[in-house]
């Protein structure tokens, strides 16, 4: 059947809170145990539960015994092995990043994968070292152990730099950093605070990176032109390398740029043909192995750093120095960037995590990934470490070359073992400029992320703006105030959200139940006498009084001016009453004073004047019910002069011809009958405000909770609209809000519970039965016709 055709009957009876309440069988039913019954389940002691407890924070002991060879092993040994080649040239590159010698690279694509192996629950990413971190941990170890501090006389009187002393501080820094930025994520995770990365929308994210990777551009161009630029920090300090490295390009080596484009063409080529052949390749090219391999070998044998003075990598030590605690005397300096480091490499690694494990069908815990990546951080730091997180290209290796398991992890990790221990003295003669090409080639797939800015400007401008303002605060401000920037401005986006809701007036779809906003369908037709209003988002403290203004704003009603002129006409009608109490006072004393003789005239005269006194004043009540109901015009007039949106109300006059427990006349307690608008005159009626509002409904279906605010906002609505004889009800609310309405106080005899219905259209059916407007119905179907 076509889904045009499908139709639906719907036979109940009108609810209200109190009938729902009734019907529905309200009550509380959570299965939920008490916070006594929580605390004796957690000091329960269990063999089930003290293996679910190790299992949950050692994963490794859950998969690893169920591993299949058959399945997993080649797969694994492939995946392994390709990602192992790749942390060789990545992990010497990323340390320059870092300020720090490539061997520490190494050894930051060796330790903490194996941690990560034992207490990670992804499969697929690949644990070490990354761009984004190392120009992060680079931007404070230059910071913290500038070259100007390790100067030393040489000889002529000429100053030269204790490298040793200098690369020596500069790691103590890093480890120092890293351990704390360890730390900070596994407290995290231990108390479940996993979901603070929500508060890292994607956006921020991909601008926060893009930021980062012309950061580590910019870092790198003194390695491929072979310049040595001044080191700038604080703000704007991007740019002050960027003006300083054009004003050295005179003093460009040709050498060193030479052998920078010849590597680039090279990569870029192989790396484009892995890309296009990737389904046919059975594992991708190597070419950075293979670039490193050549490159060390031509400047070997060729001696180009003594002919030409390229700078190379220099000693690479052999063998894995014995673990030694990080230095916490440096903890006060580097908290602020250590937590910054925590939060964006977790922010990488659950992202990434995430997508592979959505992929492949199971399940990436983000309070473990928290203390996976916390304590490969911790450990790593006592083997001269710096911080770690998953890296894209080698995780999209290790998953599209037939990796399973973290078993690919630790195949990776025995390459590098075998590289620090044996052959790492071997690449000693390698030039940093191929090691910034291999840099420069790998922001590839983040360059590419300014594609994002014309496909937010087309789908969401918001997120645009969050882009944008991330990734400029990011050039301009650095890494670490960058993104306090960004997470500000992004939660600031969510307030203004919040604050600048859009406010509808609801109509009916003629011969159904739905209620549409006005300004969006053209068929949804005001009820006449009924307003029907809805934000689009939650009522709390930072939105009620605006609230409460666009009410006034839709509906024409100006409430202020309106309370004040009844006050007013109160006043006067009481002051009139006075004057014709006392009027009558002294014509009776006068009275009582006159002549026994003229008795029967005085009587008659009495008669004839106290009747006239009765007829006068029953003429000045109309005519002050009369000018009451002029002044509720003129209030009404001026609201709508004022708002300029507003529908005129032309009279606020109580009915009280019928109660709220009053049958509804002509529906016989059907739902599904449909108010259908007369199609002759009704909708102009309600737009020339020839049909007054008597009643106002406020759907609060987007409410998902109410504050102390809130309720008191819901208060004055209902006793102000109240005093100008509007009735306020209330549809569509939760139930818990309807429970955090009942603990705040908010129902009473003034507000009772008949005035909160289950759907709007539960709230037009009880109004109009309630004031009887049949007048206003032409056709009640009890067929809801979609």
């Amino acid at each position: 059947m076509n889904s045009r055709e499908t139709k639906y009957f719907v036979h109940r009876d009108v609810l209200d809170e109190l009938r729902l309440e009734e019907v529905a069988q309200k009550g509380s039913w959570s299965s939920k145990p008490s916070l006594s019954e929580r605390v004796k389940d957690s000091l329960r002691c269990s063999l089930p539960k003290v293996k679910r407890i190790i299992l949950s924070w050692i994963p490794v002991l859950g998969w690893l015994p169920h591993y299949s060879i058959r399945e997993n092993a080649l797969g694994d040994l492939v995946s392994g092995c390709s990602v192992g080649i790749m942390h060789l040239p990545q992990g010497m590159a990323y340390a320059l990043l870092a300020s720090l010698r490539p061997v520490y690279g190494l050894y930051t694509s060796l330790f903490p994968v194996l941690v990560y192996f034992i207490f990670g629950t992804s499969r697929h990413i690949s644990i070490g070292t990354f761009a984004v971190i190392s120009i992060m941990i680079g931007s404070v170890t230059e910071r913290l152990a500038p070259d100007s501090n390790y100067m030393v006389n040489g000889t002529n009187g000429t100053e030269d730099l204790d490298i040793d002393a200098r690369d020596a501080y500069r790691v103590k820094v890093a480890c120092s950093l890293t351990i704390l930025a360890g730390i900070f994520q596994i407290v995290l995770g231990v108390v479940r605070f996993g979901f603070v990365v929500t508060y890292l929308s994607e956006p921020l994210v991909r601008g926060y990176t893009t930021g980062s990777a012309c950061h580590v551009c910019v870092s790198q161009l003194k390695y491929i032109f072979g310049v040595k630029p001044l080191r700038f920090t604080g703000p704007f300090s991007l740019i002050y390398t960027l003006v300083d490295l054009c004003k050295l390009l005179p003093q460009t080596k040709v050498p060193e740029l030479v052998v920078s484009l010849v590597a680039l063409t090279v990569l870029i080529v192989v790396k484009e043909i892995n890309a296009c052949y990737r389904h046919k390749l059975p594992m991708p090219l190597p070419i950075e192995l293979v670039v490193i391999i050549v490159a060390t070998i031509i400047t070997h044998f060729s001696g180009l750093p003594s002919k030409y003075y390229i700078d190379v990598v220099g000693e690479i030590p052999s063998g894995i120095k014995a673990p030694r605690a990080p230095d916490s005397s440096l903890f006060s300096q580097v908290i602020g960037d250590a937590f910054a480091v925590a939060i964006v490499g977790y922010a990488i690694n659950i992202s990434l995590g995430k997508t592979f494990g959505l992929k492949h069908g199971y399940k990436v815990d983000s309070n473990q990934e928290l203390v996976a990546l916390g304590l490969s951080n911790t450990v790593g730091s006592f083997f001269q470490c710096y911080s770690v997180t998953s890296s894209l290209s080698r995780s999209l290796v290790q998953e599209s070359t037939g990796g399973k398991t973290q078993v690919a992890g630790v195949i990776s990790s025995i390459i590098v073992l075998i590289t620090v221990l044996k052959i790492g003295a071997l690449f000693e003669d390698l030039p940093k400029a191929v090691l910034s090409t291999i840099v420069f080639v790998n922001l590839k797939g983040m360059f590419k992320q300014f594609m994002d800015v014309p496909s937010l400007w087309r789908t969401n401008k918001v997120d645009l703006l969050v882009w944008l303002v991330t990734f400029v605060s990011t050039i301009l401000f650095n890494l670490d105030m960058g993104l306090a920037i960004s997470i500000g401005f992004s939660m600031l986006t969510v307030i203004f959200r919040t604050q600048l809701p859009r406010y509808s007036i609801l109509g009916n779809i003629p011969g159904t139940d739905l209620y549409l906003d006005t300004e969006t369908y053209r068929e949804a037709k005001e009820i006449p006498g009924i307003k029907i209003f809805r934000s689009s988002t939650t009522i709390y403290y930072t939105n009620a009084d605006m609230f409460l203004e666009a009410l006034q704003e839709k509906s024409g009603i100006e409430i202020g001016k309106l309370l004040t002129a009844k006050k007013k006409h109160d006043a006067k009608q009481k002051r009139k009453q006075e004057k014709e109490k006392k009027k009558a006072k002294k014509e009776a004393k006068n009275q009582k004073n006159a002549s026994p003789k003229s008795s029967h005239m005085s009587n008659r005269s009495f008669s004839l004047k106290e009747s006239e006194m009765s007829n006068r004043k029953i003429s000045a009540e109309t005519k002050g019910e009369s000018a009451g109901n002029g002044i509720a015009l003129s209030q009404t007039q001026t609201a709508v002069n004022s708002f300029g949106k507003g529908q005129a109300n032309w009279a606020y006059q109580p009915d009280t011809s019928m109660s709220d427990t009053d049958s509804y006349a002509g529906c016989h307690g059907d739902d599904s009958c449909i108010p259908q608008l007369s199609q002759e005159g009704d909708e102009d009626n309600v737009k020339t405000g020839e049909s007054r509002i008597h009643s106002i409904v406020l759907d609060v279906s987007t409410s998902s909770f109410v504050d102390t605010v809130t309720v008191k906002t819901l208060k004055n609505i209902f006793n102000d609209f109240g005093e100008v004889d509007l009735d306020i009800y209330l549809a569509n609310c939760q139930a818990c809000v309807v429970d955090q309405l009942e603990t705040a106080g908010f129902f009473s005899d003034s507000i009772p519970k008949s005035r909160l219905f289950v759907t709007v259209h539960d709230a037009v059916l009880h109004i109009l039965a309630k004031t009887g407007q049949t007048d206003f119905v032409i056709n009640i179907s009890c067929n809801t016709r979609m």
